[in-house]
């Protein structure tokens, strides 16, 4: 299981926090609606599909629903990386109905360096976390190194000279690659892709020298042996790579981003709808089947009340936002 400290967060960045950061649903002394649910509920997964948004998105609606007794549907409303789920989202009826996977990318990356239709905490509830994956900084066989301290001192020996890919601009394998340019002073290009998958065919075939990929798009050819991996994000080692160290072991500290998925629904979302999806979710968590299930993108189980998810939101957002500003990263509509 991931390191959620002693408040159940995954450790974040207090010094960048939003003052007043707790988010929390309204109450003002709300009753479930009788009979709810007892209609279908649909679940936007602001993606095409495939991938670990569509996947949690389905693992969710397929056993939420059979808790909840009321079919639940998928809707993939993709489109201007996660903008157009986004907002469809965000302009439904607060009746518990219109939910949504928001990931890493629609509430922490995209709010940090882009200026969206959209607020990424006043125009949502936040329901309950599902789970997250670490990022993990690899190399092809090529790169003569194989650990990170070997990395950093490569890269200094070779300034401007090397480049690293990533999944677009202002996306988490983005700024997680320029948070280590900050950390250990790197002079390294960025090549930006549409998409992690042509970022991963170009660090195959030589053309970049790193690539900080999320751990289950990086996994598959680690095990093939192409793929060096040198340190994972988080605040513990995971259990699929224990033999990895964390970035914290390696003296680098801060490096807690993960590649999280969360269920979110429209602003002022009733008290006790918000209660009752986040228990029964938090049901499901502690479930070994959906532990398995999640696997398969190397995910782990990540409870959180509303509360606690609100708040990793906006420190998620604030921690990304205060890299982007430093490293004068905005990208443009």
């Amino acid at each position: 299981m991931l390191d959620f400290g002693k408040h159940g967060l995954i450790r974040p960045f207090a010094m960048i926090a939003l003052a007043a950061a707790v988010v929390a649903p309204p109450a003002l002394g709300q009753t479930l609606p009788p009979g709810y649910p007892d209609h279908t509920i649909k679940i936007i997964a602001p993606v095409q599909p495939g991938g670990g948004v569509d996947l949690v998105a389905r693992t969710v609606a397929d056993r939420l629903g059979r808790a909840l007794g009321v079919p639940i549907v998928v809707d993939n409303q993709s489109g201007g990386g996660g903008v157009v789920g986004s907002l469809a989202t965000a302009r439904a009826a607060p009746d518990g109905y219109t939910l949504m996977v928001g990931y890493v990318g629609t509430h922490g990356t995209n709010p940090a360096v882009r200026k969206l239709p959209y607020d990424a905490i006043n125009d949502f509830t936040p329901i309950a976390m599902i789970a997250g994956t670490p990022n993990v900084l690899i190399v092809p066989p090529s790169v003569p190194v194989n650990t990170l301290q070997e990395f950093v001192a490569y890269v200094k020996a070779h300034p401007g000279k090397l480049s690293y890919g990533s999944s677009g601009p202002g996306t988490l394998t983005h700024l997680a690659m320029e948070q280590l340019k900050v950390a250990a002073n790197l002079d390294i290009e960025h090549v930006a892709y549409r998409g992690i998958g042509p970022a991963i065919t170009d660090i195959l075939g030589g053309q970049t020298q790193a690539l900080f990929p999320g751990l289950a798009a990086a996994l598959p050819h680690i095990k093939a042996g192409k793929m060096k991996p040198l340190a994972v994000t988080g605040t513990r080692r995971h259990p699929l790579l224990p033999d990895v160290p964390t970035f914290d072991e390696l003296g680098y500290k801060g490096f807690d981003g993960v590649q999280w998925y969360g269920i979110v629904g429209p602003a002022n979302l009733p008290a006790p709808i918000v209660k009752r999806l986040n228990e029964e979710i938090g049901k499901l968590l502690q479930s070994p089947d959906l532990a398995e299930r999640l696997s398969g993108e190397a995910l782990q189980p990540m409870p959180m009340t509303p509360e606690q998810f609100g708040q990793y939101m906006r420190d998620d957002i604030a921690k990304w936002s205060k890299l982007a500003k430093d490293r004068g990263i905005q990208i443009g509509e």
